[in-house]
């Protein structure tokens, strides 16, 4: 009987084993869900949008196939349109019922005129021009652009004839799929997404076998020694011989012994013979259990109780922020390379790609000077990284900003440098408008998270101790008339290391010239608001980042109609002016590009300068 309660455990165990083993292999479902998309070839662009990337939940492959080039992005849908908003795409979506289809979408003739800052992204882009042209009456027709190394992505991919991208998007994101801009969009497109598998009763099923095989291997034991215990037919017993006593005096080895059981070497045999059969179902049970994941157990697990975390609470009505922290990390670092560039040839043109307004204006005038003063400084680099602050502008149309500080790895004795970064429209580069060295000591206000942005504040608000249109001029009147100023207590002057340097060169340059040009010449300073627009950025305690431009003049004429000045010591001026004398006399112009902190309207604190650059911006002949 014991045999068959064994076989019978061994059918048991054979049958939750394999069924357990079934689970985790032929009935198993698939690991990954895929969509497969077909599209015509015929547009140079294939809009994915974010809802077909979160059809189903978990992270998302993306292949794409093509002839030749393969072109990738991803960004905001939003951003995404825009920079397609003029132009013939494909645009693959998703219905109600869960359906993909894709369909070719055309631009609209739209007029040209300049966004305002409160246009919708759509709208802005639609009334951009095109790369900085006009689109004329022509808008509708197709627009050729590469879409490679654009600013508006938050990644970008490449290659060739194949691609494959994991990416993890909500449904506010999108991918572009191009190939250069001129060729057709990858055609064959692949969407992949994985789908969770779970085998509760795997693991129980195979853990159960593995019991009930031990079970019926102990019982298989047990029925062949009791089978071994009772081999052969049972006799009577026989008459026993006549027995003598033992001599005790037989000594060592004579002496008889009495033995039962069987031979030692007979029990070792049956011994291990045993241990062979137990030995490789415990190996077999071990492999059995390593095989099993944590999905193929069920969830018994009560739910954890959620722990409350920090919270950011975004304004309500916030737009989302221009860009991300990693996007503005990269957007630096390329300005960085390409200035540098510039910095090296001299070429104006290559830093207009990455400078606009005060900015390039002082580098334009610096390579002018150093093409013919070899010995003339260049003006500071722009450090490619660590980018510490970012803040963006909270905005989705364009024009959009973006308030950067970044520190100096190659010198860590260089003050960290404050820029303002703007994006004209979709199709264009960042550019710094502004750039300065922070001061030293200079503490900054706090700030927004840079996921959460920052909204600009209108120039003439009132909101502010003082509009950010009236600061430039309110600044310039303190530099021209110190204590006198009507402003002067508006303003943190104690730490104000550019108003005690003009101050100072101011003192310099009139002590020269009374050494010069005594009662033959005269000298005038003034400060005027410069030609750049302002722009601030709201702070966490109500007041603003504001980003001006002040231009600082100074008039050298003679006194005397028979004297002329001379720029002995001057080769700047000379440089810039073509001449050497002047019966006239010469009119010069200081660039300073500003950053303050201006509190809000009723704050105690004054308002700070936290950084400035100023240079030489132009000289002319006074006519």
């Amino acid at each position: 009987m014991r045999f068959v309660w064994a076989v019978v455990a061994f059918l048991i165990a054979a049958v939750m084993i394999g069924a357990g083993i079934a689970q985790r292999t032929v009935f198993e479902g698939p690991s990954t869900e895929t969509q497969t998309i077909q599209t015509d070839g015929s547009a140079a662009y294939t809009l994915i949008d974010g809802a077909v990337l979160t059809r189903l939940p978990g992270a998302q492959t993306v292949t794409a196939e093509g002839d030749g080039a393969v072109f990738a992005a991803y960004g905001r849908t939003a951003d995404l349109r825009a920079w397609l908003a003029d132009t013939t795409f494909t645009e693959v979506t998703v219905d109600g019922e869960g359906a993909v289809s894709n369909a070719t979408s055309t631009p609209t003739p739209t007029p040209t005129s300049t966004p305002s800052p409160s246009a919708s992204a759509g709208a802005a882009a639609d009334e951009a021009a095109t790369d900085g042209e006009s689109a004329g009456d022509d808008a509708a027709a197709p627009v050729v652009r590469n879409p490679a190394g654009s600013d508006l992505w938050l990644e970008e991919f490449q290659g060739d004839g194949s691609l494959t991208m994991p990416l993890q998007l909500p449904d506010t994101m999108s991918v572009l799929l191009a190939s250069d801009g001129s060729e057709p969009a990858p055609s064959t497109i692949v969407l992949s997404w994985p789908v969770p598998v779970t085998t509760p009763w795997a693991g129980p099923l195979i853990v159960g076998g593995s019991i009930v095989l031990l079970v019926g291997i102990f019982l298989y034991v047990l029925a062949i020694r009791h089978s071994r215990r009772s081999r052969g037919p049972r006799r009577k017993g026989l008459p026993m011989p006549v027995t003598e006593p033992i001599d005790l005096a037989v000594e060592g080895a004579d002496k008889g012994v009495i033995t039962s059981g069987a031979p030692a070497s007979r029990r070792s045999v049956s011994s291990r013979r045993r241990a062979l059969v137990v030995v490789p179902a415990v190996a077999a049970t071990t492999l059995l259990f390593a095989g099993c994941s944590a999905d193929a157990w069920p969830d018994l697990a009560s739910s954890a109780t959620p722990t409350p975390t920090e919270t950011v609470i975004v304004p309500e009505g916030q737009q989302a922020p221009a860009v991300t922290e990693n996007q503005a990390e990269r957007i630096v670092s390329e300005m960085a390379a390409t200035i540098a560039s510039a910095d090296a040839a001299g070429d104006a043109g290559l830093a207009a790609t990455r400078l606009g307004g005060a900015a390039l204006a002082e580098r334009q005038t610096n390579y002018t000077l150093r093409a013919a003063i070899p010995e003339h400084p260049a003006l500071p680099a722009i450090p490619a990284s660590p980018v510490e602050i970012v803040l963006p502008q909270a905005f989705d149309g364009w024009p959009r900003s973006v308030l950067t500080v970044v520190e100096n790895d190659a010198d860590t004795t260089v003050a960290p440098t404050i820029m303002l970064l703007t994006q004209e429209d979709p199709w264009s580069d960042y550019k710094a408008m502004y750039v300065a060295s922070l001061e030293a000591s200079t503490e900054l206000p706090d700030v927004a998270a840079s996921y959460v942005g920052a909204y600009q504040v209108p120039p003439d608000s009132g909101f502010l101790s003082l509009a950010p249109d009236d600061l430039a001029a309110a600044y310039a009147d303190v530099i021209n008339n110190g204590e006198n100023s009507e402003y002067w207590s508006k303003f943190d002057t104690q730490g104000d290391l550019l108003l005690a340097g003009i101050q100072a060169n101011k003192d310099q340059r009139t002590a020269d010239l009374a050494q010069t040009g005594t009662n033959t010449a005269e000298i005038a300073f003034e400060s005027v608001a410069g030609s750049q627009e302002p722009f601030a950025l709201a702070t966490l305690e109500g007041g603003a980042i504001v980003a001006v431009n002040v231009n600082d003049n100074d008039t050298v004429k003679p006194t005397n109609t028979d004297a002329v000045i001379k720029l002995l010591d001057n080769p700047a001026v000379k440089t810039l002016t073509g001449v050497e004398e002047s019966s006239t006399g010469f009119f010069t112009t200081y660039s300073d590009q500003l950053f303050f902190y201006v509190p809000a309207q009723g704050s105690s604190e004054q308002i700070r300068l936290l950084g400035y650059r100023s240079s030489i911006l132009e000289a002319k002949v006074i006519p």
